[in-house]
Parts: C-alpha cells; sequence; structure tokens
C-alpha cells in the first residue's frame, strides 16, 4: 500500500460492501404497488433513519459489528441485534433493541469498496491472504486508516493486491444486487403498507480531508446497474451527472422510472467545501446549474451521531445576534480557525479551519444571496436528521441508554465517555437523529414525494412532530380551529414551500411532544423558535424568535430524573413584525424540548464514582441537553 499523509492517516474510513447473489441472476424488477388501507389526506408524520451501515461498510467490519442488512432492516421493525464485544464464535454479546419500531429506513453502507470487501470475506477468494484483506479481518485500526485515507485522495484506486487478483468490479456487480434484493424483501408492498425500505448507498469521497459524503436514495427498485463511487467520480457535480444519465434519462422498466435523490451530510467535517458556492462548467449558465443543484439535492441532514450542522457559535462576526442554541451538540468549539470566503483541509480529523458554509442556517442565506445574484437558489434546502449508526441499529437514539455507533470502540459506558482521539468521537458524540416526513401514507412513493417537496423535518432523536405553514391569509385564530389543517393546506404552503407575497407572511407554528414509552417517558416542549433568514442592502442577516412558550430548568443532573413542565402541545400564528416588500427571506421553524439529561450524564451516574472516566467532570460536556426538531424552511419571494 502506498504510503499516506500524516492528516490523511488521521481520517476514519468510510467503505462499503453488501453481499451477493450471483451476478447471472437478474436484479428483482419491482411490482405494483396498491394503495396503503391506511391513508391520511392531510398527511400523517412518519419516522424513520436514512443514514445507516451494517457489516459491509468497511468502518463497521473492523469495529467487529457482523450485523447484516436483512437483520438492521428487522431490528427497525422490531427485532433484536447483538453488538461487540464479539464472543468466541464470532457473535455479539450485547443485546440491543429497538422499541419503538420505525415506519421507513434507507440503508446506505459505503459504495467504495464493495467488491474488495466481498474478495476480503471469502475464504476462497485469491485476495483473502492480502495485506489490506489480513488487517482489515483483524480489526486493526491501521486498516481504517489506510482504507479510508484512500479516499481523501485526489484520485483514489483500488488496492492493486485485492482487484489485482479477484475481480472487483463483477463482486460489486453482486453486492449491489444484494443491496437491491434486501430493500425489496424487507418493503412491504400489500395494502398493510406496515414498513418501508428504500434502496441506497452512500457516496463518500473526502479528498483532502474533507467531507463531501452524500446519502444517495432512490424511489423504488429500479436502479442504475451499479452504484456511482469516489473511484469514477470524486466530487459531487459528476455524481449528479452520473445519477441524471443512469437513472433519470435510463429509460423505465416495466413502466417504472429510476428516481432519486442526494443528502448531504455533516456539513461540519467539510472546510467549507459542501456547499461552496461554485459552477465548474457553466455552458447552460450558473442560474441553470443552480437550479440543477437544487434538484438534485433537495434535502440536508442537519444532524447525526458526528454533530450538529445547524449553526455555531464560534465566528466573530455573526450574522445575527449570538444564538445560544447554536452551541448544541458541537464536535468543534471556540475559538476556531475562520475560512472566511475560503477553503481548508482535514476537518474529518478535526483540523482545518470552518467554514459559515459548514452550516445549514448560513447556507440557507447564501442562497438567497445566490438568487439576488443570478436569479436562482442552488440552496433551497428541505431539512432531515439520521444515526449515520455503524452498528446497523437504525433509529436506536434514546439518550440514556445510547450504546455508541462504533461497534468495539464503544463497547462499554466507560469507553464511550473517553476524550476523542484525533478522530473527533468519543464523549462528544451524540445519541444521532430521525427523519420525519408528512406523507398521505407509508410506502415508498408518498414518502419519496415527500422527501422531494421537502415536507420534511429532523429531530435530534424524540418523535417530536412538528407543522409549520405559511402564507399572508392564515387566519389569527388557527390554533383554535377544529380544521386548522384544512385551512392551513388551503391558505398556505407547509414546510418546504415557497411564497410569492405583497403582505407581511403570517406563519401557523405547531407541535406535540413525544410521547415515549413506558419505559422511557416523553417530555414536554419547552418552546417554539422562527429562525428568520435574510438579504439586506446585499448582505445575509440571520434572527430567531420566541414564538411559544418559555426557558424552563429542566432536569437534576445530580438525579437525571425526568423533568414534567414542558407542554404536550404548543401552537401558535406569527406575523413577521420586520418584514420589508420585495425582501428575500427564508424561515424554519425549530421546537425545543424541556432540558434532559445527556446521555454522558446519565451512564457517568450509572458508575461507581471510582470508575467514572475524567470526562465525568469536565465543565466542557455539557450535563443537559436541549432536544429538538427542525421544520424544512419555507421561502418568501
Amino acid at each position: 500500500m502506498r504510503a499516506l499523509s500524516p492528516v490523511v492517516g488521521a481520517l476514519l474510513a468510510v467503505v462499503v460492501f453488501v453481499g451477493c447473489p450471483s451476478a447471472s441472476e437478474p436484479v428483482p424488477e419491482p411490482t405494483p404497488v396498491p394503495a396503503c388501507a391506511e391513508q391520511s389526506p392531510l398527511r400523517r408524520a412518519l419516522f424513520g433513519d436514512t443514514h445507516v451501515h451494517t457489516r459491509w461498510s468497511f468502518d463497521a467490519y473492523v469495529q467487529d459489528v457482523r450485523v447484516t442488512p436483512a437483520e438492521a432492516l428487522a431490528f427497525a421493525q422490531g427485532a433484536p441485534v447483538r453488538l461487540p464485544p464479539l464472543d468466541s464464535e464470532g457473535v455479539g454479546t450485547r443485546e440491543v433493541r429497538l422499541e419503538r419500531p420505525l415506519d421507513f429506513v434507507a440503508l446506505t453502507d459505503h459504495a467504495e469498496y464493495l467488491g474488495e470487501m466481498a474478495a476480503c470475506l471469502d475464504p476462497e477468494s485469491p485476495a483473502w491472504d492480502a495485506e489490506p484483506c489480513v488487517a482489515m479481518r483483524a480489526g486493526d485500526v491501521s486498516a481504517t486508516y489506510a482504507w479510508g485515507g484512500n479516499l481523501t485522495e485526489a484520485e483514489p484506486v483500488r488496492f492493486p493486491e485485492v482487484c489485482g487478483v479477484d475481480d472487483c468490479a463483477g463482486l460489486a456487480r453482486d453486492g449491489w444486487a444484494r443491496t437491491i434484493a434486501e430493500a425489496e424483501a424487507a418493503d412491504d408492498a400489500t395494502e398493510a403498507c406496515a414498513f418501508t425500505a428504500f434502496v441506497g448507498y452512500e457516496f463518500s469521497c473526502s479528498t483532502d480531508v474533507s467531507n463531501a459524503h452524500r446519502n444517495v436514495i432512490f424511489r423504488n427498485g429500479v436502479v442504475p446497474a451499479l452504484p456511482t463511487t469516489c473511484f469514477e467520480e470524486t466530487d459531487p457535480w459528476a455524481l449528479w451527472r452520473a445519477l441524471e444519465r443512469d437513472c433519470l434519462d435510463a429509460p423505465p422498466v416495466d413502466g417504472v422510472q429510476c428516481d432519486v435523490l442526494a443528502i448531504p451530510h455533516n456539513s461540519n467535517w467539510s472546510n467549507g467545501r459542501m456547499f461552496a458556492v461554485e459552477y465548474p462548467f457553466a455552458p447552460e449558465g450558473e442560474a441553470a446549474l443552480a437550479e440543477y443543484r437544487a434538484a438534485m439535492e433537495p434535502l440536508v441532514e442537519i444532524y447525526q451521531h458526528k454533530g450538529d450542522s445547524e449553526c455555531s457559535p464560534g465566528f466573530a462576526s455573526p450574522l445575527g445576534a449570538v444564538d445560544e442554541e447554536c452551541d448544541f451538540e458541537k464536535l468543534r468549539r471556540p475559538p476556531i480557525n475562520d475560512c472566511g470566503e475560503g477553503t481548508g483541509a482535514g476537518a474529518m480529523a478535526g483540523l482545518g479551519c470552518l467554514s459559515r458554509r459548514d452550516f445549514v442556517r448560513d447556507v440557507l442565506v447564501e442562497g438567497l444571496l445566490e438568487e439576488e445574484r443570478i436569479g436562482a437558489n442552488p440552496f433551497r434546502l428541505g431539512i432531515v436528521a439520521a444515526t449515520d449508526t455503524h452498528n446497523g441499529t437504525p433509529g436506536l437514539v434514546d439518550e440514556p441508554t445510547f450504546p455508541g455507533h462504533t461497534g468495539r470502540e464503544e463497547q462499554t459506558a466507560v469507553d464511550r465517555l473517553q476524550p476523542p482521539p484525533l478522530i473527533p468521537g468519543g464523549v462528544l458524540m451524540s445519541g444521532g437523529g430521525l427523519t420525519g416526513v408528512w406523507a398521505t401514507e407509508n410506502s415508498r412513493d408518498a414518502i419519496f414525494e415527500a422527501m422531494r417537496r421537502r415536507e420534511a423535518f429532523g429531530t435530534s432523536g424524540p418523535r417530536i412532530q412538528p407543522r409549520f405553514f405559511g402564507g399572508s391569509a392564515l387566519p389569527e385564530g388557527l390554533c383554535e380551529a377544529p380544521d386548522m389543517l384544512d385551512q392551513a393546506y388551503a391558505a398556505g404552503v407547509p414546510m418546504g414551500g415557497e411564497l410569492d407575497l405583497d403582505a407581511a407572511p403570517r406563519f401557523l407554528a405547531a407541535a406535540l411532544a413525544d410521547a415515549g414509552t413506558d419505559a422511557l417517558p416523553g417530555v414536554g416542549l419547552e418552546r417554539l423558535q422562527i429562525v428568520k433568514g435574510w438579504v439586506e442592502d446585499g448582505q445575509g442577516r440571520t434572527a430567531v424568535f420566541d414564538v411559544a412558550g418559555a426557558p424552563l430548568p429542566g432536569a437534576d443532573p445530580a438525579t437525571c430524573e425526568r423533568p414534567s413542565d414542558g407542554a404536550t402541545s404548543l401552537c401558535t400564528v406569527w406575523t413577521d413584525p420586520d418584514w420589508v416588500p420585495g425582501q428575500r427571506a427564508v424561515y424554519y421553524l425549530r421546537v425545543l424540548e424541556e432540558p434532559t439529561c445527556r446521555w454522558s450524564t446519565a451512564q457517568c451516574l450509572g458508575l461507581p464514582p471510582e470508575e467514572r472516566p475524567a470526562s465525568c467532570s469536565d465543565p466542557a460536556i455539557p450535563d443537559l441537553v436541549r432536544e429538538r426538531a427542525w421544520t424544512s424552511p419555507i421561502w418568501v419571494e
């Protein structure tokens, strides 16, 4: 293997595979799906996880995770799985179960190394004894750095020691066929519509150790013959072109058209690169490319176990007043090195500069500025959240019982509570989040359409149900109306929508608290906040408005007893008092729960005092956490 630079060598690997029927077997064709028996014309909240890794992702297998895709999809529906440490038979010894099943899941094992992983795990493969394979199977952390570090190169190449003696391309095709088959088998295509499984993968380029990853989600089982990987295309523009060529422009199969969207994630690890304002080729003109980008990437993952990407408190000249809630679940805290208008390197190893464009709020404002400049907004992004679990455990987000997300290295509470190594992690990791959508039924078409139109939201774990509508004609007393939703849909647009107004915008902001379970009851809501971004005199601005509720003290970190002062629901109709006619603006709803103990606080309390790591008394680690939900924005022209 070639030598890696120190920065590249610091990167935690992100890689792939997914099993396989014979290459000669045809990819299963989707069958017509009947309408679901349960219909919700005014749409109901469905919760899922759109970022999940199993044993076939290299950085999961190297941490002794052996959960298969089929087991992960069963886990999402309530079945148990077993996590490391492994016993003498190679079986996990920690059993975990999801108390509340999810409505939908997309498994997103890394598309890269799909064939290499197949070869390395097959004792009959001529590549079995190749050094990369031996190190990977041994769980050697050096293999993590080597395999993942390869993807940080400007032009990553496959390992010749593996692919030179085995057919990685053929094995990759077989593995992709297994991925499709697993999703098809788990998806409930009957009228019961009990569970929806999407075909997906993660595109994992990380040039210069700056995150450029995208989760690619397909609408149905008609998909390209192979996923697009970092070995073929090394930047997102090339990925989108490949998805257009191989999916959107491909001929239908039995009348079913391939459809796809990409979801960027962890912009907080991108050194300003993920949302850099760039048009690398522009024969169509910049406006056309901006619209193209917005169509290919209608959503952004705002939160997952690697932290929050909404906003950061660390910039010297914020676009608005300091927002204390921007300090939520940050891997990197002030002081920071500001990228300014440039970009940097090394973020996935905790290195390099941070940029405003690493955070969704400022990216939304950047989109308004671009629309002023060229007449099109490349960053018209809806909002989702996910776990990015590498344990094959979609939706396992409860704070008190958080088992970690990365297998062996987080197998005990003491392990999880350690300070992060060079790769950010340890006690700084969060419990991960969930994607919510408002859909008429639990089916692939209905959920995909909700994501496409951005009627979607993300939560930091709880199943909060936020509603957000905008329109100048929304009635003042809408919260008390028995037909509130009928009126809201008739007189306005929901989250993800666009308004062209000549009067001040009015918003319906509402949310239901998560009721929780018998084992872990939910807590009440604290506040509803509307976050506004706008352009004034050619400059971006932001503001946060408390529109319902008030701050609450929350849990006592000495006992972590669940608080009970929050509201079961909050609702208000709010009119922007500062609206200026003709001013471009974007608004989203942020819902805050009453503060509860962070997972680290709860697990510190569960240890005898003499066994508690130093992080248990580190004032830099918050005792409490305000769980939350973020809606997709509404844009006002």
